[in-house]
């Protein structure tokens, strides 16, 4: 019988699909990197997340892959060129987390507008300061969503009962929100403009690495919101700290860091990290924009129709 090897923690279904689809199941959620190096040439399909990189190293020893399953969205853990050339079929999950993704932008967006951060840890401490809580409302501003695939697009959808305008771009796309009235397909240029808050959803390519930079920052118009649940790598965490300095930036919303380890932190990146979350209009959360107890299921859904064409 044919083997599929999982390396992290999936809902139960996709289990039950994977033997149901006639395929013995190695679940190994505990499994590392060095371990999947040594065994990886028994198994004919793998279920990864994030921290099993799939790149020429690991495959050039997977003599019987046929099939990865990646859960969730981002493909830079997998060299697709090499798993093309082997006739390994990837298969990734966005629709799977879409709208978690979106929900999570739009909430961190919300309790930065609203100070919730602030204020919750004032009123608790018996502190009550109602004028340095005024926050500010949606209503009439523009949003700039930079990346309009699955994650842009369910977020441009949420942001629906705002009274807002929303401009999106993305290089590879057009005619892509013929569909949505209230967004207005644009250049990075107006983006960058006119608009009063910027959602990142962008995969890591080397094109997006560090796409937010100093020659971005230097390009916008307005005191700005910057909201990333993408991936860390295509901020400039310096160049990040520098606008918060400056004022320039209003505020950040972050998911996604640079180095997602702290443990691993060497004392340069501590000291810019503490400084960074040091920022009282700073909201950070671990990774975890589409980590939600429903999502967990639908990338499972998602993979095994994509996988065999059926849940």
């Amino acid at each position: 019988m044919a083997k599929v090897l999982v390396t992290d923690d999936v809902h139960e279904m996709m289990i039950a699909n994977l033997k149901r689809n006639e395929y013995e199941v190695d679940y190994r959620p505990g499994i590392s990197l060095k371990e999947v190096h040594n065994i990886i040439h028994e198994y004919t399909g793998m279920i990864i997340n994030s921290k099993i990189i799939a790149h020429e190293d690991l495959l050039s020893k997977a003599k019987k892959l046929k099939f990865i399953g990646r859960l969730g969205s981002g493909l830079e853990i997998i060299d697709l060129h090499y798993a093309k050339a082997k006739g390994i079929n990837v298969h990734s999950a966005p629709e799977g987390n879409r709208n978690a993704v979106a929900e999570h932008a739009l909430g961190m967006l919300l309790t930065i507008a609203n100070n919730l951060v602030k204020g919750n840890k004032e009123v608790k401490s018996f502190h009550w300061d109602r004028e340095g809580n005024r926050g500010f409302e949606l209503e009439g501003k523009r949003v700039g969503i930079i990346g309009f695939g699955h994650t842009g697009s369910s977020f441009a959808k949420k942001l629906t009962g705002f009274n807002l305008e929303v401009l999106a771009y993305d290089k590879y796309k057009s005619n892509f929100a013929s569909d949505l009235s209230f967004v207005k397909e644009c250049t990075l240029e107006q983006v960058l403009e006119e608009c009063e808050i910027i959602s990142l959803h962008l995969p890591l390519t080397s094109e997006t690495r560090y796409f937010v930079n100093e020659d971005f920052m230097r390009r916008w118009k307005h005191p700005l919101v910057l909201i990333n649940t993408s991936r860390g790598n295509v901020i400039n965490t310096k160049v990040l700290i520098q606008a918060l300095d400056t004022g320039k930036l209003q505020g950040a919303a972050l998911d996604v860091f640079e180095n997602e380890k702290p443990n691993k932190y060497s004392d340069d990146e501590a000291k810019m990290y503490q400084k960074l979350f040091d920022f009282p209009n700073v909201l950070v959360s671990p990774h975890v924009a589409g980590w939600t107890v429903e999502s967990k299921r639908k990338i499972a859904e998602t993979l095994i129709e994509k996988i065999f064409g059926v849940v």
